[in-house]
């Protein structure tokens, strides 16, 4: 299926997974986010609210949204 959601980020908990996504919805980017258990994640063993998060968007939006989210994270 071409539109299947496209990761663009990992984050430790669920807290900064919604603050991710509220700044992308606020540049007009659908954008949601679940649990990974991924044994790649960079925060594994890290003990955020509800565990690692990955953030999701539309195909179409990903690389825009990977701009965003390289400004404002670490």
């Amino acid at each position: 299926m071409e539109d299947e959601p496209v990761r663009v980020a990992v984050v430790p908990g669920e807290p900064e997974a919604e603050a991710l996504c509220g700044l992308l919805r606020s540049d007009g980017i659908e954008c949601g986010h679940r649990p990974t258990a991924e044994a790649d994640s960079a925060f594994e063993g890290f003990g955020g609210e509800g565990g690692a998060h990955e953030i999701l968007v539309h195909p179409r939006d990903a690389d825009r949204a990977r701009e965003i989210l390289a400004d404002v994270q670490p």
